[in-house]
Parts: C-alpha cells; sequence; structure tokens
C-alpha cells in the first residue's frame, strides 16, 4: 500500500486545483460506502490529523437511476403546479416588498401566474415527451469502494490511525 496513484515530490506545493484533476496521495483506507469514508475522515480530524492532506476517492463509479414510480398525466399536473405555485410565490412576496400598496393582491396573482404557466409549459413538455419516457425517477452517482487517500508526508499516521478505528470496531461489534 505504499504506491501512490500519482507521481508527485514532496517539494510540490498541494493547492486546491480549479479544473478537474486526478487525486494525488497514497491509500490510507478503503470502505464500502461514502458513509465509512466519511466517517474515517471524522475520526482523523478528531485526532488532529492534518485532514487538508485527505481525499475521499470514489473507485469504479457506476450511475444508479432509481424508478420512483409511473408518470401521468394527474402527477405530472400536481408536480407542476406545486412547483409553480412556490415560485409564484416566492415572485408575489418579491413584488409585494418592492410595491407595499399593493398589498395581498400582489402575491395572490405572483402565486396564480406561476401555476398557470408552469402547468402550461409542462403539459406542452409532457405531450411532446410522453411516449419516449412513461415513469419518474432519481439518479444517483455512487462508487462500489472509497478510498481515503493522505499525502505522503502523514500516510503512515494516517494508516495507523485508521487502524486503530478498525480495531476499535472490530471490537465493538
Amino acid at each position: 500500500m505504499t504506491e501512490a496513484f500519482t507521481q508527485t515530490t514532496f517539494s510540490q506545493q498541494q493547492a486546491r486545483p480549479q479544473l478537474p484533476t486526478l487525486p494525488t496521495g497514497w491509500p490510507i483506507g478503503s470502505y464500502e460506502s461514502y458513509e465509512q469514508a466519511q466517517q474515517a475522515v471524522d475520526h482523523l480530524a478528531h485526532a488532529d490529523f492534518p485532514v487538508t492532506d485527505v481525499t475521499i476517492v470514489g473507485v469504479q463509479p457506476m450511475l444508479v437511476e432509481r424508478i420512483a414510480g409511473k408518470m401521468s398525466w394527474s402527477r405530472m399536473l400536481s408536480s407542476a403546479a406545486m412547483s409553480g405555485a412556490v415560485f409564484g410565490l416566492f415572485l408575489g412576496l418579491v413584488l409585494s416588498m418592492l410595491n407595499p400598496a399593493a398589498g395581498l393582491l400582489s402575491i395572490v396573482l405572483g402565486l396564480a401566474a406561476g401555476v398557470v404557466f408552469n402547468v402550461a409549459f409542462g403539459a406542452l413538455g409532457y405531450a411532446a415527451n410522453r411516449n419516449k419516457r412513461g415513469f419518474i425517477s432519481q439518479s444517483q452517482l455512487v462508487a462500489q469502494r472509497y478510498d481515503v487517500l493522505s499525502q505522503p508526508r502523514n500516510a503512515e499516521k494516517g494508516r495507523q490511525l485508521l487502524a486503530d478505528l478498525a480495531a476499535r470496531s472490530a471490537f465493538n461489534h
């Protein structure tokens, strides 16, 4: 486990990259879930480990699409009406703050306009795509495992702290 993911020297600046870049560092732990990796980093933080040297890397990512139900006209219209109401209410509140003399009228008009326009555009979109997708889903990016990396200068200390955590967890179960 002393092999680094990328070639770096100890003298390189470790600035946070602005563009997507490959992670650097040595693996100090590997976990089946993101929650376990978070707990490991939390343990390092409580042990005063320099967590700015740590990166959690999802290995072998996959996109998981969970089907929530069948799409129907009633479901689409109610969803569009609710989201339109929220936007319209927000717009009405902003307008009433800009013109306090309008009172409740601007809030009611904003609410009604948000519902009407969102339902209309939602219905047009659903009618145009009705035969292409008849279900509702949520997508999530997950990984098969999560590796915790540390910069080489602190990797051994990080491995030891995470080994202690694993030993205590095994003892408590």
